[in-house]
């Protein structure tokens, strides 16, 4: 048992041939995914994406504090605010969390120092391929590095320069999105990634999903989407109404404009920000094939303008202007619950569906009201 998490198992019942199934799925749960538990230190081997605005000190340390390990999206943060970050989250927290961080910060060298110089445990690193001088600064830190691997042969790469970890993120998720979705990307990769422990991601809702993917040799899973209308979560009141008012198919991936100049995707709920991104792009590309921007500089100020119209959303309210980034697992995020609740809810669900084929296999059968669903 992990110190300082309640054991979920204290919830059984009584000594019924139906508790017996529950518990047995729960060991079995426990076993499934005891490799990605033990290696991100915590008790459910459920990951919080990371979301800018929306990870921060108090749902990082809400998910890690029921049990899950939370994640801070550093974004855009300076090195010093950052550095304040994780020591708002320690105050509120005993548990392990990580630190997400973006390859294309500019002071991504001094972000790396910051987590090393708080002791952070376990550094993400998304937005692209990290070069060797990044692995290395991380890797001598004494942290664990998970990477995000988009298809095999970049999961293997990763490995072979130092990963301790992958994420497997499908094209279900919110924010940037690549072209294939989990299930894919699962097939693809569980069966033939073994060295290190990885984690699923993108369209993840219910406990059911989770159970489908560690059965398949995931260690773990990560959602996002799903917390965004915790309690804890600081988004406005606003965002989260947008979010609970929407279903899967309004979380829908913006247009590229120009072949020649790739944009990654971004999943969002539609609104006025979604067109408005399309005339940021066009008006990006044109500079770039005037000469006036570089690739690199083109790409940052498409970052930057995600990164403000995000802002306007989550912390101001701007739900028609600012950027609504969601996952299609939206449509199961009904009401607004405490992340205890929300954890405990995932693991239910998990363990219900486990159960059910515990019962089958000794030949009993559901419970009245069960096989009545």
């Amino acid at each position: 048992m992990t110190a300082g998490v309640e054991p979920r198992s204290s919830l059984r019942a009584g000594p019924s041939s139906a508790a017996c199934a529950d518990e047995a799925a729960r060991r079995l749960l426990a076993n499934l995914w005891r490799r990605g538990a033990d290696f991100l230190g915590c008790e459910l081997a459920i990951m919080g994406g990371a979301m800018t605005w929306v990870s921060e000190r108090n749902l990082v340390a809400a998910i890690s504090n029921g049990g899950g390990f939370g994640v801070i999206a550093c974004g855009a943060m300076r090195p010093d605010e950052l550095d304040a970050e994780i020591a708002a989250t320690r105050e509120r927290t005993r548990r392990p969390f990580g630190v997400n961080l973006i390859i294309m910060h500019p002071e991504l060298a001094a972000l790396i120092a910051v987590c090393a110089k708080r002791g952070v445990g376990h550094v993400v690193l998304a937005g692209g391929l990290p070069n060797a001088a990044t692995v290395n600064l991380i890797k001598d830190s004494g942290a664990k590095l998970l990477c995000f691997a988009p298809a095999l042969v970049i999961a293997k790469r990763l490995v072979r320069m130092g990963a301790d970890a992958i994420v497997i993120e499908g094209m279900e998720a919110g924010g940037h999105i690549g072209p294939v979705s989990t299930s894919v990307l699962a097939q693809e990769i569980l069966p033939a990634l073994h060295e290190v422990p990885v984690f699923v991601a993108g369209g993840i809702g219910r406990g059911e999903a989770i159970v489908s993917y560690v059965e398949m040799g995931a260690s773990g899973v990560q959602l996002g989407t799903r917390f965004v209308c915790a309690h804890e979560s600081i988004a406005h009141p606003r965002f989260k109404q947008a979010f609970l008012r929407a279903g899967a198919r309004d979380a829908v991936p913006s247009a590229q404009l120009d072949p020649r100049f790739p944009v990654i995707p971004v999943r969002a709920l539609a609104n006025e920000g979604t067109r408005a991104f399309a005339d940021c792009q066009r008006n990006v590309i044109d500079r770039f094939n005037g000469g006036e921007l570089s690739r690199e500089d083109a790409h940052l100020e498409i970052e930057r303008f995600w990164a403000g119209a995000l802002r306007r959303a989550v912390i101001d309210g701007d739900i028609e202007h600012g950027s609504l980034m969601a996952g299609q697992s939206v449509g199961f995020v009904t009401r607004e619950q405490s992340t205890r609740a929300i954890l405990d809810e995932l693991v239910a669900e998990a363990v219900a569906a486990l159960g059910a084929r515990t019962r089958i296999a000794l030949a009993e059968p559901p419970p009245i009201g069960e096989a009545a669903k």
